[in-house]
């Protein structure tokens, strides 16, 4: 099969009208429904959402390959898309996106579709394709490049004069950044005088299967990957973990890392388990970040949705009036509000086992994830170690509910489950091949949920406490503490703009909100929602007052951000941040840090997890509230203003 077969002229948009990543989305999820590639828009949509979740598919220059498989799909099918003004897709490189192949696969997708899907991604790594593609015009021009490429794979070119090195390439879905990585793996080595074998872990299975001979021969391993791959055979060699994007954008800086020898020695663990490449060699600290934020990414439509619901069924309480007598009923009084909050209650249930199944998930893979929700329930529910009376007398030590550990137990017991899971497999890596589904639907099952939940009662006694405490420090914040407190939040929300720094301030703020909701928000809340819509309003403000030192398509580009920051998207800020950091983010950081303070010195409240101006009827104080981020904002444009040089 040819790329042309599945690059139909129907299923093209030659002027994407989108300037959003999630309208991008729906105006070509939309054009595979209208020309009949897809039967179902949301189960396909779901698909591409989930792929984006894990890291985002804008490759950098200007091209993005969103892609999913699943049971929607009639067709393979790719569609083109091309903007003219571009996207900001949350591109790794941080620059818009011009050039876009949605990729529509179906579940029984078989290898010729594959291979093309394959053969289309390593084009896309020849920067002279690419320039033609961003000069055609029609769908025909489109069409006519790719008929004219060759379809010949690189054959891999072994010399005794020149160092050999071998990798392997994989990403989750299998289909585009395997086959990107192994090509420019390829090129990069080829400039080099660099001899290299690349095995991809692609849809279709492993193909270039390397040999123990071949590992043995290389001088070092490259693994560019966001998927397991078979880690013990490379135990002595000098292996390099990376993200398959990183395959992608930083082949060359690999290769050198290899070559002088700088990658750490791999030690397997003995068992013959399959391991996560990008966890083998990674420091604690990046380890934990990954699996954290791979509980967390799952949890938040919970948080969101869940805590909407929460908050509009007091804000409706509040509008149609409670009786003094009945205040402790607020959120339920009215059957209208009651059902909105109890729906969102059910949802908002969901958050801790999904936090621990999720983090035991990335882990232990899918064994974990069952230890992992039985541990997130026994935080929720707060089931303990304990003694309690009994009717025919005496006591008898037994598991009691106690006190909730919240988030905090949620987190430990979701690496808890990870970590006993991957001790099972090494205590059971010794049963015979013939046991290995037995251990998938019996072992691991019964003896994780059963070790799990036995740690967990003894877990939950301390991380009970020190939630308690931390509940209590958090309501009694005022004055110069909570205004503190505001200040570092609201700043950390502007370091990375969606990173690590900007996680670890929501997804605290978001931890506060599931014990302050009831009695009307958080302020901790209130303040990380402030210090992100900063950054992209002040972008609009600086490219409206200082217009001289911005571009065109930068001006423009500060209009859209004017929309992102009142919807609390603060990735809107990113393409300038990257363009500039040194004057950008200390401005952004210095503003939001602002806006944090002052909601926290007013002790302004918020019951929603997300939503910006949408959501801000569910603050305490909102006018106030929306004067202290435009504040924050002012800073913040007329910093960077100030500081950016002007367009040459």
């Amino acid at each position: 099969m040819k790329i042309t077969d599945l690059l139909i002229k129907d299923a093209m948009i030659m002027d994407l009208k989108a300037t959003t990543k999630q309208a991008a989305i729906d105006e070509m999820v939309e054009k595979l429904y209208q020309v009949g590639r897809i039967s179902d828009v949301k189960t396909f949509k779901d698909g591409i959402l989930a792929r984006e979740a894990q890291t985002s598919t804008g490759l950098g220059d200007g091209i993005a390959m969103p892609h999913a498989k699943n049971a929607a799909v009639k067709e393979a099918t790719v569609l083109f898309a091309k903007s003219q003004a571009g996207v900001d897709y949350e591109a790794l490189d941080g620059q818009p996106t011009y050039l876009f192949f949605m990729i529509a696969a179906p579940d029984g997708a078989n290898d010729t579709h594959l291979q093309a899907l394959a053969a289309l991604s390593r084009k896309l790594v020849d920067a002279d394709f690419v320039a033609s593609l961003k000069q055609a015009s029609t769908p025909d021009e489109v069409r006519a490049l790719f008929a004219e490429e060759s379809e010949e794979k690189h054959e891999e070119k072994v010399s005794e004069d020149r160092p050999f090195i071998v990798a392997v390439t994989a990403c989750p879905t299998g289909i585009a950044h395997t086959y990107m990585a192994e090509d420019k793996l390829k090129q990069t080595a080829e400039k080099m005088g660099v001899d290299i074998k690349v095995e991809t872990n692609g849809a279709s299975g492993v193909a270039n299967r390397l040999t123990a001979d071949e590992i043995a021969r290389a001088k070092g391993v490259i693994i560019a990957a966001d998927k397991s791959v078979e880690m013990p055979r490379f135990a002595g060699k000098r292996v390099l973990s990376r993200p398959v994007a990183d395959g992608i954008k930083k082949s060359e800086e690999l290769i050198q890392i290899i070559l002088d020898e700088k990658a750490e020695v791999y030690q397997s663990n003995g068992e013959g388990a399959v391991e996560t490449a990008s966890d083998s060699k990674q420091g604690l600290g990046a380890a934990f970040y990954k699996h954290l934020m791979a509980g967390v990414s799952q949890m938040l439509p919970f948080v969101i949705g869940g805590g909407i619901m929460i908050a509009i069924a007091f804000l409706l309480d509040n509008i149609m009036g409670v009786p003094k007598d009945q205040l402790s009923n607020l959120g339920t009084y009215h059957e209208i509000s009651s059902l909105f909050k109890n729906i969102g209650g059910v949802a908002f249930g969901f958050m801790l086992p999904i936090l621990a199944g999720y983090i035991a998930f990335s882990i232990a893979e899918k064994p974990g994830l069952v230890a992992g929700f039985v541990a997130g329930s026994i935080a929720s529910s707060g089931l303990a170690w304990g003694k309690v009376p009994f009717a025919a007398g005496g006591e008898k030590t037994l598991a009691l509910a106690g006190v909730p550990s919240g988030f905090l137990g949620a987190l430990v017991g979701g690496f808890l489950a990870g970590g006993v899971i991957l001790v099972l497999r090494k205590l059971l890596a010794g049963l015979p091949r013939s046991l290995d589904g037995i251990k998938s639907i019996l072992l691991y099952p019964l003896f994780g949920v059963c070790i799990t939940g036995f740690l967990m009662l003894f877990v939950n006694i301390p991380m009970a406490a020190i939630n308690t405490g931390l509940n209590n420090f958090l309501e009694g914040l005022s004055g110069s503490s909570a205004v503190l407190m505001g200040l570092v939040l609201g700043g950390m929300m502007a370091i990375d703009m969606g990173g690590p720094f900007n996680k670890a301030a929501y997804v605290f703020g978001t931890g506060t909100l599931a014990a302050s909701v009831a009695t009307g928000g958080s302020v901790i809340m209130a303040a990380v929602m402030a210090g992100g819509m900063v950054p992209p309003i002040a972008v609009f403000i600086a490219t409206l007052l200082f217009k001289d030192k911005f571009t065109k398509q930068e001006r423009e580009a500060g209009l859209s951000n004017i929309v992102m920051g009142l919807s609390f998207i603060t990735e809107g800020a990113i393409p300038f941040a990257a363009a500039d950091p040194i004057r950008a983010i200390p401005s952004f950081m210095a503003g939001s840090a602002v806006a944090g303070a002052l909601v926290g010195l007013t002790g302004i409240k918020l019951m929603a997890p997300h939503g910006g101006i949408f959501v801000i009827l569910l603050v305490s104080k909102p006018l106030l509230y929306l004067a202290f981020i435009l504040i924050g904002a002012i800073v913040s444009g007329l910093l960077f203003g100030a500081l950016k040089k002007k367009v040459d």
